[in-house]
């Protein structure tokens, strides 16, 4: 299949930039992936699509602050250095720019600044272990202390390379219910809850569950193929706890419908339904890629933001909904106005 068929035009003031001061203002397209209607709604009226004994499963991961700017110990010039996936023993497989200029060997520093944007005193240094592809690369930490207390200290929310503006709120990059670090990433679909709504939900007789996905390098590398069946998903680390795996299989066992708010959620359940039913608790590592063709064994129904063109999620929703359906959705979203990416707009597919 052809990356290009997943193209559409885009135009940049539709990326939003900030969130909306109340996470449940935004506005929500509906998509019947049966007859393809679309319909415009509020996003609070998605209570109105939920039915009694669906479950709507949500990741609960939490982001680090894991940018860090800092300098090159030998020269003084200035690196970034995003974490990605912790490799244990203060190991961590991170990107890094400008990556052609930072070689194994290398060592980077990480502090507080003074006035002139000097480090005053470095709390964090990192050699690099090992050079990989398109800046990644694996490296040590050296610091005295405990280290998330120094990310917290110094690092910055992680966000998406489309975002210009600085983020005043670093929690509004966090979903209500974040609960197990090690995200690069939010799973940005469930930005729009607020505690209040997801009591709502459950009093209209709703289940929810939770998975973890730790989202990693695939949010942040663009399909660099022009057959999609080509491209290779980074893995993410996930868990399933028993509580949801039981709720999965209930669900399941009566004929509720299963919702996965978000991508994330979407692949975990993906990935779980390969097992053996009933589901068990369990964890891993996991680099499944749905696209057209695939068929979905858990998921019914995906609440989901606007998806980059040419993007793995933008293929991932096209697998549920058809991409036909999906691409005039997307037609109309942008002829509507509606904002994109992680602080934009949400979209439900059901049916």
């Amino acid at each position: 299949m052809d990356l290009n068929e997943f193209d559409f035009d885009l135009p940049e003031e539709l990326i939003a930039q900030t969130p909306l001061v109340n996470r449940t203002g935004s506005r929500l397209l509906t998509l019947n992936k049966q007859t393809g209607e679309i319909k415009h709604q509020q996003f609070e009226q998605l209570i109105d699509y939920l039915q009694v004994g669906d479950l709507l499963v949500m990741n609960d991961t939490r982001v680090i602050p894991a940018r860090l700017f800092g300098f090159k110990q030998d020269t003084g010039a200035k690196a970034e250095l995003l974490l990605l996936k912790s490799l244990g023993n203060d190991e961590w497989q991170t990107l890094v720019k400008p990556g052609k200029r930072v070689k194994k060997g290398t060592v980077l520093e990480f502090g507080n600044l003074d006035s002139e944007g000097k480090i005053i005193t470095p709390l964090l240094r990192a050699t690099v272990l090992e050079e990989g592809e398109m800046g990644e690369r694996r490296i040590k930490f050296q610091y005295e202390g405990i280290f998330n207390e120094i990310l917290d200290q110094l690092g910055q929310m992680p966000l998406p390379p489309y975002i210009k503006e600085r983020l005043q709120d670093k929690e509004r990059y966090q979903t209500v219910y974040a609960k197990h670090e090690g995200s690069a990433a939010a799973p940005t679909a469930g930005l729009h809850f607020t505690t209040e709504m997801l009591e709502r939900i459950q009093a209209k007789g709703v289940q929810l569950a939770y998975v973890t996905l730790h989202v990693g390098l695939g949010t942040f590398r663009p399909v660099s193929v022009d057959h999609i069946e080509e491209h290779k998903m980074h893995e993410e680390y996930y868990e399933l706890s028993q509580e949801t795996a039981d709720a999965i299989n209930q669900v399941r066992a009566r004929g509720g419908r299963i919702i996965a708010v978000g991508t994330t959620s979407a692949r975990t359940l993906e990935t779980v339904a390969q097992r053996p039913f009933p589901l068990e608790s369990c964890n891993g590592w996991t680099d499944i890629f749905i696209y057209p063709g695939y068929q979905y064994k858990l998921v019914d129904a995906l609440l989901t933001n606007f998806h980059l063109p040419k993007s793995t999620l933008l293929m991932l929703i096209s697998a549920l909904a058809g991409k036909e359906n999906v691409m005039h959705a997307y037609e109309e979203a942008v002829k509507e106005q509606y904002r994109f990416f992680s602080f934009g707009d949400a979209m439900f597919i059901y049916e």
